[in-house]
């Protein structure tokens, strides 16, 4: 039997499994698409595993719904957070936590001894076309057409060690989400496929966001791609450096400090429930 918890970051759900505990399971990839399943395993928009590192105080490893790898997760990484902390791996209100080969400093509110709130800080965006990656020229990749089937859009590109495609639109409708979302996430300019944001821009400091996810669909909160709408509405002059941002599961406060070059986003962490899977 496989121990596993459920976890959450504003709506944004995944699998995790203690391999401080307990090996690292076999086949991850088949094992993230089984467990991940709404309706015949536990559900999620994937699978992450928190592992022992010599380079910090835990490691992150993480799989879309498809069973795809990801480099980072925003509000996966608050949660492994609040993991370790919680279960006693590291009673540090400062944790480092490893993931693709780059460490993380996350800051920990902790309330009557469990944390409620994480800071994490996610570096520096990479702004340089190539490097993101896309085949759009550019350092910054900034209002570029992206022609589609049936509509074009104006978009700006970031990577937040993984790679997003920012459109601002009037209306971050379903037609847009769901339709085009998959179009831009498969789209040729993006080798490495994309995560897709949809943004209504509401004020100077807040703005609405769907996404579309690389390798699971629309989810309820996207905090990589959070910070990259928090970084796309500074180069496009339509948002200040710390906004608000309404996802479907919830808020998350960004800001991209001017001093530092970094990205810092501060949002909950939540533990639903604990289980066992059959191997």
């Amino acid at each position: 039997m496989l121990s596993f918890t459920k976890m959450h970051g504003a709506g944004n759900d995944y699998i995790y499994v203690d391999c401080f505990a307990q090996p690292i399971p076999d086949n991850l990839p088949e094992l993230a698409r089984a467990m991940s399943d709404r309706h015949f395993g536990v559900g999620g928009d994937g699978l992450i595993l928190i592992c022992p590192t010599d380079e910090a105080d835990a490691e992150m490893r993480m799989f879309n719904s498809d069973g795809s790898a990801s480099e980072m997760c925003g509000n996966g990484i608050r949660c492994v957070a609040k993991y370790v902390y919680d279960h006693g791996i590291k009673r540090n209100e400062i944790l480092r936590i490893a993931s693709a080969g780059t460490i993380y400093e996350l800051q920990l509110t902790v309330v009557d001894g469990l944390v409620e709130q994480v800071r994490v800080d996610m570096g520096e965006p990479i702004l340089d076309g190539p490097t993101i990656p896309t085949t759009f020229a550019g350092n910054p990749v900034v209002d570029v057409s992206l022609p589609l089937p049936n509509c074009d859009l104006s978009v700006t590109c970031v990577s937040m060690g993984n790679p997003h495609c920012v459109a601002f639109v009037e209306q971050a409708s379903d037609e847009l989400v769901t339709g085009v979302g998959p179009l831009v996430e498969h789209d040729t300019h993006f080798p490495n496929r994309v995560n897709a944001e949809f943004v209504e821009v509401l004020s100077r400091t807040a703005v609405r966001q769907r996404t579309w996810e690389r390798g699971s669909g629309e989810t309820l909160a996207c905090g990589t791609g959070a910070s990259a709408v928090c970084v796309a509405g500074v180069l496009t002059g339509k948002t200040e450096r710390e906004i608000t941002v309404h996802l479907l599961g919830g808020d998350l406060q960004l800001e991209w400090n001017e001093q530092d070059n970094h990205v810092y986003m501060t949002g909950p962490a939540t533990e639903v429930f604990s289980g066992e899977w059959p191997e």
